[in-house]
């Protein structure tokens, strides 16, 4: 990521991560060394930096937004940990997942106790609009997961269905990082909104991106897994378009693939999407929703949180990892 990105609340970082990890420790003991490895699974801490300079962009960093960054990222790390259980995903950002080496019953208990010290964080700190709005994302989020195995199993998913589940199972997150931030330091409802509509506007380009990486990462990525989505049988957006624009008979034979157990499936596929503009299409998306997400920032005054900001959706816009 972009050093630039960062440079703003380096400090607040810091700050913020010395904090997390003090809410991280039990006197049970296996509870104490499985919250110790879930702090060496370092990602890149997207969603509490979002917090962080939201919050900036308005006002100044205090112990509300911090406690809103501890919130958000206690909330994501449950659910990562729920979705490898779910996924039966053997590595988590480089190294074993917590189900890899403690087995599943542990990894669910573990995502359980996450989830619940985000609700006493935010009820410690009498902080109960932090809990509502963070209560309304995990619905979403649940939502969107399981409308995606709902139309994944039918085989009849539409691009309208496909910008539903994005926007509930990966932008409603990203959408509350950026307005728990603003709520954090102004009561400013234009600006809360704004805020918010940035946020889920990036969250929707994140996972466009996303889901175009598990094609491109065959060609230009080393140690990306990708095909996933096509393991899984997940109905993406490089996929829809193809299959809509693809003559009826090729469109059948891929769903069959698809449907098949054959290991030899993923080439075959991206060809598919590559040849029928499925990659292309999903391209112009991806910067579509950032130039939307960049619109909300124009109503607040130059710093350097807002060219921060700005920095991030081109990050998002060509990140490749």
């Amino acid at each position: 990521m972009n050093k630039n990105i960062i440079k703003p609340i380096e400090k607040d970082l810091r700050e913020f991560q010395k904090r997390f990890s003090s809410i991280l420790k039990s006197k049970i003991t296996l509870l104490d060394l499985i919250l110790k490895y879930v702090l060496k699974q370092k990602g890149k801490k997207i969603r509490p930096l979002l917090v962080l300079l939201s919050a900036k962009l308005i006002g100044n960093i205090n112990d509300r937004t911090y406690t809103a960054a501890i919130l958000v990222e206690l909330l994501h790390t449950a659910t990562l940990i729920h979705d490898d259980v779910v996924d039966d995903a053997k590595v988590r950002r480089g190294i074993a997942s917590i189900n890899a080496v403690w087995k599943n019953k542990a990894a669910v208990l573990i995502g359980d106790y996450l989830l619940s010290k985000g609700l006493l964080v935010s009820l410690e700190n009498n902080e109960f609009e932090f809990l509502r709005i963070t209560s309304e994302a995990v619905k979403r989020m649940s939502e969107g997961e399981l409308l995606q195995i709902q139309r994944s199993r039918k085989f009849d998913a539409t691009e309208e269905t496909y910008f539903e589940v994005i926007s509930n199972k990966t932008a409603s997150l990203i959408k509350t990082c950026c307005k728990l931030g603003a709520y954090s330091v102004t009561n400013n409802k234009e600006y809360i909104d704004k805020l918010a509509n940035f946020g889920e506007n990036l969250g929707i380009a994140f996972q466009l991106r996303d889901d175009l990486l598990d094609y491109m990462g065959r060609k230009k990525l080393l140690g990306k897994s990708i095909g996933n989505d096509i393991k899984e049988k997940k109905f993406t957006l490089p996929l829809l378009y193809s299959l809509n624009h693809a003559p009826k008979k090729v469109s059948y034979e891929i769903i069959k693939l698809i449907k098949s157990n054959s290991t030899k499936k993923f080439d075959a596929v991206y060809d598919f999407v590559n040849n029928y503009g499925g990659i292309e299409h999903t391209n112009e998306k991806t910067k579509y929703y950032c130039e939307l997400a960049r619109e909300n920032l124009k109503i607040f005054k130059n710093s350097d949180a807002k060219t921060a900001l700005d920095n991030l959706v081109d990050f998002v816009s060509s990140r490749e990892y």
